[in-house]
């Protein structure tokens, strides 16, 4: 299972053991629970402190505990936890056997502190890359409070279990035998949608902080570009962030950053808020801010109001809130979201093994989600509004060599229909005769682009018809004292690379503004 390079980084890391663990597998005749013996046997022969137990006393075959031996603390596979989950597999020996997390302490202690018995399953592929934050986070829940229990689950290899609890995306949680969350969550997001109390301790928090030299609203490439450069200036900054990576966070491989060959969307959102705390910012993750208040007069302050109550101050501010999914806006969609009507092909492709599915958008995204899944699926068929594919010639030529993909251009998806529990068809228009047409399918999967976030921002800046913030090539916007950057202006190319740079533009507009402007409680007092 685990070749001679991986062992030995694996054996390395296993030396952090402090306490010994045992593995309790449930395994049955079949291959899988061949894999899944070999592997455990491989793991326990790296470590002294590691041992195998066999107690076939679990439903879910194969499957295997990580336990702390002579204690209940443990977490469970069910599946082998290869691929993006391998990280989790090696997280899991460490914490279960000891060795402390990285999760900030005041986190740890609220995890400690949640009163009640958590039962939490998690539903995910190996090809997910935002699954193994949520299967980590709640790993680590289970380890700190000895009334949380997690179990997590490939969805693929316990298909029965899929279908019957109508999983179509992942990550899929449910609590105590209930629906909990669907998509990536971080650990303080869990904590904060089960401990009633948070949002308030944490807007009474906001409330006491005193005025920033910039403030970033966003965490993404942009927002975290710009609180690095506005640090290294010697001021005081903070950073807003509904997410820290922001859209980043559900990108699965990046190939165009310049000097990177290659990574993953996670592994990059990671080394940017590693990066941020680096410097001397002030981090305030999972805030969403619901409106912004120009200064009133020339050098006073702006205001951020946060959706939790609380607002925020700062002589200026860098808008950074990214953009996401563009929806199709069309009846169905919404209520059949996760249920069929899916945005990640990487994460929730494999759930559609052998069905029909549709791709709605003929650009990169959409020709690129059409190849992915046309190895994993019975039919595709991509649906494009204009007269022709938008997608790079090379990936069009690509698509047009398979023989499970059909191409419709010309058309407008009208209707999701579906059977009040999944999706069961779509209808589209065919633009040049008017007439409908109906695709009897079981998933969908939007690629239309992206539309930003900037709802919130309506009478405070000017914004584009498209809803963009309307910059100039300081990155200012129509407020002084106000800049913005990346995905969510008028900007074009929305690219990472880009980002950054008008982040750190913008940051470098805002220190120019805060050398050349008089606050103005001191033009006041003069």
């Amino acid at each position: 299972m685990l070749d001679d390079n991986l062992k030995q980084q694996l054996k390395a890391y296993l030396q952090n053991i402090t306490q010994p663990i045992e593995l309790v597998a449930s395994l049955g005749e079949d291959a899988k629970s061949a894999e899944m013996n070999t592997l455990l046997e491989e793991i326990a022969a790296l470590s002294d402190k590691v041992s195998v137990v066999r107690k076939d006393d679990d439903k879910r075959r194969p499957s295997f505990m990580i336990r702390r031996v002579g204690t209940d603390i443990g977490v469970r596979f069910a599946g082998l936890p290869m691929g993006h989950e391998f990280t989790s597999l090696v997280l899991a020996l460490l914490q279960v056997g000891g060795h402390p997390s990285k999760a900030a302490q005041d986190v740890i202690e609220q995890v400690k502190a949640l009163d009640g018995d958590f039962e939490f399953e998690t539903y995910f592929s190996l090809s997910c890359q935002n699954c193994p934050d949520v299967v980590q986070a709640l790993n680590l829940m289970a380890v700190l409070n000895p009334r949380i229990r997690h179990t997590a689950i490939d969805g693929a290899l316990f298909k029965g279990e899929v279908d019957e609890r109508k999983v179509m995306a992942v990550p899929t949680v449910f609590l105590n035998g209930e629906p909990f969350a669907s998509g990536r969550m971080e650990l303080e997001q869990i904590v904060a949608k089960i401990d009633t109390g948070a949002q308030a301790r944490a807007a009474e928090k906001i409330k006491g902080k005193a005025p920033f030299d910039v403030l970033v609203v966003g965490g993404g490439p942009g927002g975290a570009a710009a609180a690095i450069y506005a640090a290294r200036k010697g001021i005081r900054v903070g950073v807003a962030a509904e997410r820290f990576g922001g859209q980043v966070l559900d990108t699965m491989g990046i190939e165009n950053f310049i000097s990177v060959q290659h990574t993953e969307g996670p592994k990059l959102a990671a080394q940017l808020e590693q990066h941020v705390k680096d410097y001397d910012v002030d981090i305030m993750n999972l805030q969403k801010a619901e409106k912004l208040i120009p200064a009133r007069v020339p050098g006073g302050l702006h205001e951020v109001r946060l959706e939790n109550g609380a607002s925020l101050k700062a002589r200026t501010v860098v808008l950074a809130t990214g953009a996401r999914w563009r929806q199709m806006n069309v009846p169905g969609e919404d209520a059949y979201r996760n249920k069929g009507v899916a945005y990640c092909p990487h994460c929730d492709g494999p759930l559609f093994k052998g069905k029909r599915v549709a791709v709605i958008g003929g650009g990169n995204s959409g020709v690129e989600a059409a190849i992915d899944l046309a190895g994993i699926v019975a039919h595709v068929t991509l649906i494009e509004f204009d007269s022709q594919l938008r997608a790079d010639a090379v990936l069009q030529r690509k698509l047009g060599s398979l023989p499970n993909v059909k191409i419709i251009t010309s058309a407008l998806t009208t209707e999701v229909l579906g059977d009040g529990e999944k999706v069961t068809a779509l209808t589209y228009k065919d633009r040049s005769s008017d007439d409908l047409h109906q695709i009897e399918l079981e998933g969908i999967f939007v690629q239309i682009g992206l539309v930003p976030n900037t709802e919130w921002l309506k009478d405070a800046v000017a914004l584009s018809p498209r809803g963009e913030v309307e910059v100039d090539h300081r990155g200012e916007t129509s407020q002084p004292g106000i800049l913005a950057a990346g995905d969510c202006t008028t900007v074009p190319y929305k690219q990472i690379v880009i980002a950054m740079g008008e982040g750190s533009k913008a940051a470098l507009s805002a220190f120019d503004y805060l050398i050349r402007t008089v606050p103005a409680e001191e033009a006041q007092a003069a």
